[in-house]
């Protein structure tokens, strides 16, 4: 019991459950309170659980010591909380709360999820960075209507594999880039985020550790954390993972899989060579260790033409190793929901098999409509690459001029900055000031468990000029506050007798 209770002594686990505590009207204290009690009644907070002392919650939230004081007193008040001298401060041992909040237990990456959920509302987020879907996507809904249909509603609709055409589609689009496929190969998912969940499901049984990169994406990592594992960080390089470090993590603690994301990596938009990507694949065959390759963000490149970038991984692979390549359509439309992933065909077999447990197959339509537009990803990867290009350009120019403090790497890919923050300053606390100037920003301890990028947070640049200089004005306006006035004092009124 005493990890449970002692999961959020320190402040940042506990403001990532808080949310967006600081949005709406009324004094500090009051919405920090409220959102401690929401967190209690839900359950993300269990009885007897012990909150963070009052000095590091203050600083992790960026306000004072005593807007916490006020908060965790008005909580005593409510019978929220117990406090005690010696014990601190503790969730109510005598609530009932319900069996199961629906929240990832350990996953950072629950609040960018959650977000999701209850949509952004006046908040600009930084936890999403997909952009409009392309006008290519309504021309193949209309010949998906017009030509195909009648074959579809002839079919009885369940396709646990997904619809054969765009399973050939899927195949011969790799076989196009230099990674010989078959539609046998191919399993089509409900998105990228589908496939890695069914793949966890199948590699991770009894299971202790998986190699990741740091930082990575945290939802991604929480899929892995639902099975228990431990996760094995592994720095990067400007080719991407360190191959040295890399080697020693295989060697010491056997993993059973090494998530990497080669093409236009997330956050930091970084594109493995193809040196990098052979090493990366040989040196987890020798150690027998599956490879996924998750390039969710491929087709969106910066710095270079689409035609010439590396294969995939899965290309370079000698016989023995075994990579499973994961991708989907996020980039045409992220609203599609059609993804898939690549592998051996016995591996697909066993992930259709749990996909077929879980939904039946995704719908058809949107699979029909994606077979339509597969065949044409090149085209529409130099298109959309035109239209990200400049929309880099733009917030560039807008965060040096309005934060020339701040520094970043231009990325090869992708659709996001990975921005640091000057030496000293964390994330975690500046996350907490943009959230009171509407912004959520998602800071870089939740990408990283090693702690070396809690300076560091990302900023998606798929928006339009004029979202673009709000967003950098209100990231603007909460710097300006956390440099010139540090933590926000908010006192509750106290009667004068």
């Amino acid at each position: 019991m005493a990890g449970e209770v002692d999961r959020f002594q320190h402040g940042v686990a506990l403001a990532t459950v808080l949310g967006n505590w600081s949005t709406g009207d009324g004094p500090l204290y009051r919405k920090l309170a409220d959102a401690v009690a929401r967190a209690a009644d839900d359950g993300s907070l269990v009885p007897g659980e012990r909150l963070p002392a009052e000095r590091e919650l203050a600083k992790v939230l960026a306000v004072s010591r005593a807007t916490v004081v006020a908060a965790y007193e008005n909580l005593r008040e409510r019978g929220v909380v117990d406090r005690r001298q010696g014990s601190g401060t503790r969730v109510n041992g005598a609530r009932r709360v319900p069996r199961s909040d629906g929240r990832v237990r350990g996953g950072q990456g629950t609040a960018i999820v959650q977000r999701l959920i209850d949509g952004p509302g006046r908040l600009i987020s930084l936890s999403c960075a997909a952009d409009a879907g392309v006008p290519e996507v309504a021309a193949a809904l209309r010949a998906v209507a017009d030509h195909d249909i009648t074959g579809l509603l002839d079919d009885p609709g369940y396709h646990p594999r997904g619809l054969p055409a765009l399973r050939e589609a899927v195949a011969s689009h790799y076989t196009a880039v230099g990674l010989p496929t078959s539609a046998e190969q191919v399993l089509v998912t409900t998105g990228a985020h589908q496939a890695l969940v069914l793949l966890a499901e199948v590699y991770l049984k009894g299971a202790s550790a998986v190699a990741v990169e740091a930082p990575s994406w945290a939802p991604c990592l929480d899929i892995f954390r639902q099975h228990g594992v431990r996760l094995l960080p592994v720095g990067l390089d400007d080719e991407g993972i360190d191959v040295r470090a890399l080697a020693g993590v295989l060697a010491e603690h056997n993993p059973a899989l090494l998530y990497v994301m080669p093409t236009f990596h997330n956050p930091t938009g970084r594109l493995m060579s193809a040196t990098r990507r052979r090493q990366v694949a040989e040196l987890a065959a020798r150690h027998g260790v599956a490879v996924i390759e998750d390039n969710a963000y491929a087709g969106s490149s910066l710095t270079a033409d689409e035609t010439s970038l590396p294969s995939p991984l899965a290309a370079y692979a000698p016989e023995q190793g075994e990579v499973l390549t994961v991708e989907s359509l996020k980039g045409v439309w992220a609203g599609l929901r059609v993804g898939w992933v690549r592998g051996p065909a016995g591996i697909i077999e066993r992930c259709a098999r749990r996909k077929a447990m879980a939904d039946l197959g995704s719908p058809l339509i949107e699979q029909a409509v994606a077979a339509r537009l597969v065949p044409s990803l090149p085209e529409l990867s130099r298109a959309r690459s035109v239209v990200q290009r400049e929309q880099f350009a733009v917030l560039e120019s807008l965060l040096r001029s309005r934060l020339p403090e701040w520094t970043w790497t231009v990325p090869d890919g992708g659709s996001s900055m990975w921005v640091r923050l000057p030496e000293g300053h964390s994330a975690d606390v500046y996350a907490q000031l943009a959230l009171r100037h509407g912004v959520e920003v998602v800071p870089g301890s939740t990408m990283d468990p090693t702690g070396q990028h809690d300076g560091y947070f990302r900023i998606p640049y798929v928006r339009r000029p004029g979202e673009l200089a709000e967003l950098v004005a209100r990231l603007a306006s909460a710097w300006t506050e956390l440099v010139r006035h540090g933590p926000h004092e908010d006192l509750p009124l106290r009667p004068v007798v």
